[in-house]
């Protein structure tokens, strides 16, 4: 009991870290002049380099997830609804957290391991020194990335899953390419994809702040730089947790109205 009172502890105390953390990114995220050079190639190493392992595990998902729900809609005569059923089941909740949790290993571990290295080797020393706002340049152009390409991210994900749930429908029961997107894109609302689409921000926002809090503030030494990669990924998926509970709670609340 004592231990989970004293992790619980430290799980709040890091909590409360990160969020004066993104407080001070908010508060520097509007400011001129923007740092829109590193901004565009923090996007193209966080985004483009991290797509081809997205839409994999999205492809894979899709397949496993079909694969594994047919038996079941068999057995009760539902297999005409396995489209709807996917298409919700992917754009609702699938494709965002898993893109997320996929992003945090490795858009998080290694935010925190870059910028860790600089603040072991002084290099962020050196940047204040030398007259440049490291924060501005270092922190707010990756958080700014991660919110931009991780809704990117999830469509990607989200077609490739669907995609491949449709080669396994097609393979089952020879359904033809628009009669499964049609059946898909007919149960989807407004309610499932607005939603869907917010968090994703949020998700972004959580990776991109938990990086860099982890590796701006990472101990000296290579260990240290190996403990803020590692506890990036592990703060970062609790958290995408939370606030997808969060997102999800709000959402059902409007639905009830």
């Amino acid at each position: 009991m004592l231990g989970i009172r004293v992790t619980l502890k430290l799980f709040l105390e890091e909590t409360g870290k990160v969020s004066a953390f993104g407080g001070r990114f908010f508060s520097q995220a509007f400011r001129r002049p923007f740092e829109w050079k590193e901004m565009i190639h923090q996007c193209y190493t966080i985004g483009l380099q991290s797509l081809f392992l997205v839409a994999a595990t999205g492809f894979i998902m899709g397949v496993v997830l079909t694969l594994q729900l047919r038996p079941t809609m068999l057995k009760f005569g539902a297999i005409s609804y396995m489209p709807d059923m996917i298409g919700i089941a992917f754009i609702r909740e699938i494709g965002p957290v898993l893109t997320a949790l996929i992003c945090a290993g490795k858009i998080g571990s290694g935010i925190g391991a870059e910028l860790g290295s600089m603040k072991v080797t002084e290099q962020i020393d050196a940047m204040e020194v030398s007259g440049t706002n490291p924060f501005r340049y270092l922190v707010v152009s990756r958080v700014w990335a991660c919110i931009l390409m991780l809704p990117l991210l999830v469509i990607a994900a989200d077609t490739v899953g669907l995609l491949g749930s449709y080669l396994i429908e097609s393979t089952k029961d020879n359904v033809s390419f628009s009669l499964y997107f049609n059946r898909v894109f007919r149960v989807l609302t407004i309610g499932d994809i607005i939603p869907a689409t917010i968090k994703s921000f949020f998700f972004g926002l959580v990776i991109g702040i938990v990086g860099c809090y982890k590796g701006y503030h990472s101990n000296k030494g290579t260990e240290g730089v190996g403990r803020a990669a590692n506890t990036a990924v592990v703060l970062a998926s609790l958290l995408l947790f939370i606030v997808d509970f969060l997102a999800v709670l709000i959402a059902d609340i409007f639905y009830v109205i």
